[in-house]
């Protein structure tokens, strides 16, 4: 790593926190002195000593991180446990039908390889079929789309080809486990299809997020490393690993030879050039990157690296960026060349905010941590109302002032979960276990807001009128067009 950090062709600076290498008492006494030479779980070029509020950060990431990573295995097991018993429920229709079958010996078993069988996510929002009144044209179709194959991207191979070619009469093209140079194993899920006709041919590129039990996928959104690249800004190292940075190399445009072929792919090199491939298929195909939560980090890094490599091919043809609940990926002046390339290139960007989403205000904006939003920010309230504004409300989270109406909130999202079915139809039935997770949220709001089950609805019930062209042009850089390719 610290190799790396001194490799000047590819960063300018950086700030990288090894919590393998820290003990805990080492971490107390660190807390208290603002002198940060000589500290081998922290490698800065920022200068020698932190104000107590930078160290606190620090200390929280770090003993997050190794708390994630001693609780690895039995959370992993936590969550394999979970999800076999909402599989277990689902298969017997319910827990009245599993007793019955119980004591007549029929119980129907999940099998973890069937096209039914779903993540903890998956059992929040068990919708499969895309919403039959958005069409192909209209304004709302990439983004209801991007968020349907966003909520897929959690689930296993079987249920994602099934899905894709059944259900939505599309292209499944395939999914993928991708290595992390740093955590030593397989960390980053996607998956790809297209969407081809006689109007139009579209590739969806979709990146998984946080799973729940998942402490590699935690490691990476806790990590306030970050690496600064000349010209660029700096940004987040956590998600930069996830994507793809190499240990030692950095971002060469061509991935280094791994020591061991058996190995998965890095997954920006290997989502580059199989982009290369389809798209040399057919002039007129474009392609669109998206994803949840974390995915959504992922989705708005890869063209970042790609305008890195002056990939004019694969940025020509890429037709929008859309995220939902994404996490500040890197510093106020990594958006500013974002926005300007981006520019460049026509490159549409929208970043989609429900309600008090907690993941979607971290890493914090302020003095102490330099982490920035940008680009389109579509803000929808608990009634699914948008609008386009440059940065959603309480873009820190945590405020006192701001905790009495985010309850308050909540509690009126509970009783909506109940009621929703009646007023908008049964597509919006919400599952039992995500009626849990609402009244989770009248303690800690910004949980169930995270949750892919709103942001389907907001791209279904969201105002038609954000997606309409802007009347005046002077106005373009403040309204952007929400329209299909």
């Amino acid at each position: 790593m610290a190799a790396l950090a001194c490799d000047k062709s590819f960063s300018s600076g950086h700030f990288l926190l090894k919590p393998e290498e820290v003990r805990f008492f080492d971490l107390i006494r660190f807390l208290f002195s603002s002198d940060i030479e000589n500290r081998n779980f922290l490698d800065s070029t920022e200068g020698k000593e932190e104000s107590f509020r930078r160290r606190w950060l620090i200390f929280v990431s770090i003993l997050a991180q190794k708390f994630l990573l001693f609780v690895a295995k039995p959370l992993a097991a936590i969550g394999s446990v979970i999800e076999m018993w909402l599989n277990l429920l689902s298969s017997n229709r319910n827990l009245g039908v599993l007793l019955l079958n119980l004591i007549r010996g029929r119980v129907v078993a999940p099998d973890k390889e069937s096209p039914s069988f779903l993540s903890f996510i998956g059992n929040l929002d068990k919708r499969v079929e895309l919403d039959s009144s958005i069409k192909c044209g209209d304004g709302r179709y990439n983004a209801a789309l991007a968020m349907m194959a966003s909520k897929a991207s959690y689930e296993n191979k079987p249920y994602l080809e099934s899905t894709v070619n059944d259900h939505w009469k599309m292209e499944f093209l395939d999914s993928y486990d991708f290595w992390n140079d740093y955590q030593e194993k397989a960390t980053t899920q996607a998956f790809m299809l297209r969407d081809k006709n006689a109007d139009h041919d579209t590739i969806v590129v979709a990146f998984r997020g946080t799973e729940p039990f998942d402490s590699d996928a935690w490691c990476s959104d806790v990590d306030i490393s970050w690496y600064g690249i000349r010209d660029i800004g700096k940004i987040h190292g956590g998600f930069m690993k996830a994507l793809g940075l190499q240990k030692n190399v950095g971002w060469p445009k061509e991935a280094a030879k791994q020591d061991h072929d058996n190995r998965p792919a890095l997954a920006y090199y290997a989502i580059r050039d199989r982009l290369k491939e389809l798209l040399a298929e057919n002039d007129e195909a474009k392609y669109i990157l998206t994803g949840h939560s974390l995915g959504g980090a992922l989705a708005i890094l890869f063209p970042a690296i790609l305008l890195m490599h002056d990939e004019k091919f694969l940025l020509e043809r890429l037709g929008g960026v859309y995220t939902f609940g994404q996490p500040r990926v890197g510093d106020e002046s990594f958006g500013e060349f974002m926005e300007k390339r981006l520019k460049d290139y026509n490159i549409r960007y929208f970043r989609f905010v429900y309600s008090n989403d907690m993941v979607a205000r971290l890493p914090y904006d302020d003095k102490t941590l330099m982490f920035k939003h940008f680009g389109t920010c579509l803000f929808y309230n608990r009634e699914y109302k948008g609008k386009i504004v440059a940065e959603e409300p309480n873009k820190n989270y945590f405020s006192p002032l701001g905790a009495i109406p985010m309850m308050i909130n909540a509690f009126w999202e509970l009783i909506r979960s109940f009621t929703i079915t009646y007023t908008k139809g049964p597509d919006y039935r919400e599952s039992s276990l995500l009626k849990i997770f609402r009244i989770i949220g009248l303690v800690m709001p910004g949980v169930p807001a995270h949750c892919p089950q709103d942001y389907v609805n907001a791209t279904r019930l969201g105002s038609s009128d954000l997606f309409l062209p802007p009347k005046d042009p002077e106005n373009q850089h403040q309204i952007t067009v929400l329209a299909t390719v």
